[in-house]
């Protein structure tokens, strides 16, 4: 079992910054990739970014590119998602999620593909 504990979501106006952080304990060695998802209001759960942990292979989904950057600190157990120039479309929980399968590549975007999941942290962006 592996559990993951969000943190630093909040209330941000449009254009600031946040970072939220995920950390994780239990049997993380068997861990392949770390995701960020979020959900909206009425929405489906749709991916964000991800990072393998052993060689820090990173994926993002266009929307994010160039404003967020997810990181990690093996050391910590921690993933971290730096959000800048964030937008009013960006409100949602967000969540992290770890991957223990070995294709986890082929499937960093799909979030059945996920093995564990945080219980999410709220980021609201005001206008």
């Amino acid at each position: 079992q592996v559990q993951l504990v969000e943190s630093g979501g909040g209330l941000v106006q449009a254009g600031g910054s946040l970072r939220l952080a995920c950390a994780a304990s239990g049997r993380t060695f068997n861990t392949c990739g770390m995701g960020w998802f979020r959900q909206a209001p009425g929405k489906e759960r749709e991916f964000v970014a991800a990072i393998s942990w052993s060689d820090s292979v990173i994926y993002y989904v266009d929307s994010v590119k160039g404003r967020f950057t997810i990181s990690k600190d093996n050391a910590k157990n921690t993933v971290y998602q730096q959000m800048n120039s964030v937008k009013p479309e960006n409100t949602a929980v967000y969540y992290c999620a770890a991957n223990q399968q070995i294709y986890w590549r082929s499937t960093y975007s799909r979030a059945r593909a996920y093995d564990y999941w945080g219980q999410g942290t709220q980021v609201t962006v005001s206008s």
